[in-house]
């Protein structure tokens, strides 16, 4: 894909400036590297710089970040359209946030994590050219991939419709399946394109952090809190917010999340002033939140206030047409990132087209690219794939995917002894799914 957006780079640090340039070098059109931010004003300049990643401090010894803010101000005053991404150790992550405050775009934590800097920055410049469309990413992370399947073209025309308005949206499905993808896809379609997408993972939030991490906490609110934070709702005022794993919130959690949502306003703790937030909500979950809700460990009314709209991905065992154009897909993104020229052999596309991916999507994603590193030849065979015997449906099966799968449930369901709930675990699905899929095999209980 096409390569576009200028970036500069500034840090004192030349091997930080070497990694960097070489990680982004093949996703933007240009990355100008500066050791120290003295010509960096006449570089926004001359380069046409949308994005300025940029450390707080320079001189040594000294970690207050106020190199950062000056910098960040005189960025801001001369070329506003500019967006700022801070560069900041972990020590320094609450500096950043108040300097997010005062017109940085985001910031990245050193050490930094490659797909997080890259979607940063990405992100960052398709908001300083006024939400166009963001350049491409040669590794195909992402990408929403459709397909040819019929679930997946009704899937395609109900969030065509759906993303254009402020309804809130929970997406479901198994791990794996790009519920990720899907929010950033449904944001990118929606008025709010050229403002934030805040995703925030609720199975990674400490328990004792919840509230402080979406809501924010005030200068001296418990131990620790130096400065003021704000959280990540009032963090996509204006934008969008993606709360992952939903179904992970504890129970006493979710009423304060619930009255947030609301009241479309937030509390920072250890304050009594409430600050509005016009937010647009996107929900995930591999959960089936019915059950959850029948069985009292998710409320019921949060779940009708995020569920205004429920999208479901679909596992990629219920959609094989796409197994080969995807994988199709990922080698080709993978063969130009290792500097190689494959094709897909044809034992490889039958192990393909053979294996449960109960990982679906990303599993299949790791297991072409593991695939491309390891090929030695012009040809990805089934053996440079790599797939376990237990992933891959025995030699002497009957051929059809249906056939296999239903094989598989009507064990889970023997070994579970017709426990349905459990036979769902047992295959990674959800029970509404083993239904359909026993009505589907004319599958009865004993």
């Amino acid at each position: 894909m096409k390569r576009e957006g200028n970036i500069l780079v500034v840090d004192d640090n030349r091997n930080i400036l070497v990694s960097v340039k070489m990680l982004l070098s093949d996703i933007f059109a240009s990355v100008t590297t500066l050791s120290s931010p003295a010509g960096m004003i006449t570089a926004i300049r001359d380069r046409s710089a949308d994005v300025v990643l940029l450390d707080m401090n320079f001189a040594a010894g000294i970690n207050n970040g106020n190199e950062g803010f000056y910098w960040l101000k005189e960025i801001k005053r001369r070329y506003p359209d500019v967006a700022v991404v801070l560069f900041t150790a972990y020590a320094e992550i609450e500096l950043a946030v108040r300097a997010i405050k005062e017109g940085a775009y985001d910031f990245v934590e050193k050490p930094w994590d490659n797909a997080r800097l890259v979607e940063v920055l990405r992100n960052a410049y398709a908001f300083s050219r006024g939400g166009r469309s963001v350049p491409g990413n040669d590794t195909g992370e992402e990408q929403m991939y459709w397909g040819q399947t019929s679930v997946m073209k009704r899937l395609k025309d109900t969030v065509e419709k759906v993303a254009v308005t402020d309804a809130n949206i929970l997406i479901t499905g198994e791990n794996g399946t790009g519920k990720d993808l899907l929010a950033r896809e449904i944001h990118r379609l929606s008025r709010r394109a050229g403002r934030k997408l805040v995703c925030v993972d609720m199975g990674a939030i400490a328990e004792t952090l919840f509230e402080s991490e979406l809501f924010g906490h005030v200068k001296g609110a418990f131990t620790d809190a130096r400065t003021e934070r704000t959280g990540y709702i009032e963090e996509a005022h204006g934008g969008t917010l993606f709360l992952d794993e939903i179904g992970n919130l504890p129970l006493h959690q979710q009423s304060k999340l619930l009255n947030v949502l609301q009241k479309r306003c937030v509390t920072k703790v250890g304050s009594s002033k409430s600050v509005p937030v016009d937010i647009r909500l996107l929900c995930a979950t591999n959960r089936n939140l019915y059950e959850a809700v029948a069985n009292g460990s998710f409320r019921e009314d949060l779940f009708y206030r995020i569920n205004t709209i429920h999208l479901e991905l679909p596992p990629l065992r219920e959609r094989s047409a796409d197994i080969l154009p995807l994988s199709e897909m990922f080698l080709d993104c993978f063969a130009k990132k290792y500097d190689k020229s494959l094709s897909l052999g044809e034992s490889a596309g039958k192990a393909l087209l053979s294996c449960s991916w109960r990982g679906n999507i990303r599993e299949l994603r790791h297991v072409i690219e593991k695939a491309v590193i390891v090929c030695s030849s012009s040809e990805v065979t089934k053996r440079d794939l790599q797939i376990e015997e237990s992933a891959v449906a025995p030699a002497g099966m009957a051929g059809t995917l249906e056939e296999v799968e239903r094989k598989a449930i009507c064990e889970a369901l023997q070994k579970s002894g017709g426990n349905l709930s459990l036979t769902a675990q047992r295959l990674g699905i959800s029970r509404q799914t083993l239904y359909n899929k026993m009505k589907r095999y004319s599958i009865e209980l004993l």
